[in-house]
């Protein structure tokens, strides 16, 4: 069963056998063969991916590099992603206010680890709801890293030598200048998921004149009617006290200028 497709390739529901004889459901990322950059983008994605542990990443299970097959194995997330809770047109019930708020503290704890906890400082370059995953009790998983860098340590910032990475809305602003990624710069998409996880809207979307969410936010903001931000689907069912916090938080995040953005370790 395909699960879904990307440039690097396809991913499959798969089944392994556990020590029980069990079954157990994992997600299987096929890279393409025909890609010239197919066996770089694996061993890339491989090399961090093996070294890390966190309840808030989605676990590596296995690989495969055997007669040009090359195989990434997952733990299969059965919630999907959130950008599927957010956006799916189905029956899907609408995403609740505490399973929202719950995401967003795991995202901001996965993205601590990457920054501050682990040997070296990992900069994610694609932080979005459709790469954070859910877990069968909706907690957040922070998955795909095809574009992630480990940096060294007396490094702060990721030269993008193949131009600028990522999806508009969540790419910081001062990366189409600078051509570099950095902590700011992931904390910058880490900003634009907890708008749109709050608003129920994309980040780059056309709302009351604006082509982006931030701006519309930073309006309502100014005009002290932030919490009319919040996503009308949920019926007035969240806390406001929390709500008017994220969203102030998701703009502090997003903020232009990269050193005005708060570390991870006081989010």
């Amino acid at each position: 069963m395909k699960l879904g497709q990307g440039g690097f390739g396809v991913v499959y529901k798969g089944m392994l056998v556990g020590d029980n004889g069990e079954d157990i459901p994992v997600a299987v990322k096929k890279f393409s063969r025909a890609s010239t950059k197919g066996k770089q983008d694996f061993l890339q994605e491989l090399s961090i991916i093996n070294r890390l542990r966190h309840r808030h990443l989605v676990r590596l299970v296995g690989w495969c590099n055997k007669n040009g097959v090359l195989l990434l194995v997952y733990d299969l997330m059965p919630n999907g992603s959130l950008d599927q809770h957010l956006f799916n047109d189905s029956d899907m019930a609408i995403l609740s206010w505490d399973r929202r708020y719950n995401i967003i503290i795991g995202v901001a704890s996965a993205l601590h680890y990457l920054h501050n906890e682990y040997d070296q400082m990992v900069v994610h370059r694609d932080l979005k709801a459709s790469n954070v995953m859910l877990d069968s009790a909706f907690n957040a998983r922070l998955g795909d890293f095809g574009l992630a860098r480990a940096l060294e340590s007396n490094k702060t910032s990721y030269v993008e030598l193949e131009g600028v990475t990522g999806t508009m809305g969540y790419i910081a602003p001062e990366c189409f200048h600078t051509g570099k990624a950095t902590r700011e710069s992931d904390i910058y998409g880490f900003g634009a998921t907890i708008l749109e996880t709050v608003c129920g809207r994309r980040p780059k979307c056309d709302i009351a004149g604006f082509q982006f969410l931030v701006d519309w936010v930073w309006k309502l903001h100014r005009e002290g009617h932030i919490i009319d931000a919040v996503d009308p689907r949920l019926g007035g069912n969240f806390n406001e006290a929390d709500a008017k916090r994220l969203l102030r938080l998701g703009l502090m995040c997003s903020h232009p200028t990269p050193n005005k953005r708060p570390k991870t370790d006081v989010i």
